[in-house]
């Protein structure tokens, strides 16, 4: 397994330390999960930039890198509705996506495989700003570095829209680009 591919494997193993963390009432839980979630969220970007640079680009990175990305915002996303930072309706329509997008890829698979667009790679860094500027106003208003009154709930809330915006966006213009694996499919 190249680097890149134990990069993105590694993100995965992030997942449940960071759940761990943002789901437990430990002091500065919102830090450490923060912490352990911008650290897999780097490797979303190290994995690809080592694998572009050295040209060790494989089918099996292009399947798996989606496949991280989606358990890890995904997760925090779920949570984010029982910690009351989202709304299911911002999850909703970005786990929705997600659906639609893997189920055009797996359609297409038989032809080739499809790698990400701008637009995807946008969605995707949208998402985990966005987890991060959350659980980071989280950690400064429980931290008492800003004070309760900080509209940390209200600024999150807009983020997630605007993040299920550019997943809505991003997910028309990849059915758009790829229709043609739809009206072939048999």
């Amino acid at each position: 397994m190249n680097t890149p591919n134990k990069l993105t494997v590694l993100r995965m193993v992030l997942i449940p330390f960071f759940l761990f963390f943002l789901l437990f009432d430990l002091p500065h839980h919102y830090l450490y999960a923060l912490i352990l979630f911008a650290a897999a969220s780097f490797t979303d970007f190290l994995d690809g930039h080592i694998a572009r640079r050295d040209g060790i680009v494989t089918d099996f990175g292009k399947f798996l890198d989606p496949v991280a990305d989606k358990l890890l915002v995904t997760s925090a996303l779920i949570c984010f509705i029982e910690l009351g930072f989202t709304s299911s309706i911002v999850v909703v329509i970005i786990i929705a996506r997600e659906f639609i997008v893997t189920s055009l890829r797996m359609v297409a698979a038989s032809s080739q495989v499809i790698a990400a667009n701008i637009w995807g790679k946008l969605k995707t860094v949208s998402q985990m700003v966005a987890v991060i500027a959350i659980l980071f106003m989280q950690e400064c208003v429980q931290a008492g570095w800003l004070p309760d009154s900080f509209p940390a709930l209200t600024i999150g809330h807009v983020l997630m829209w605007i993040a299920a915006v550019l997943t809505l966006f991003s997910g028309l213009t990849y059915l758009k680009d790829n229709w043609k694996y739809v009206n072939t499919a048999k």
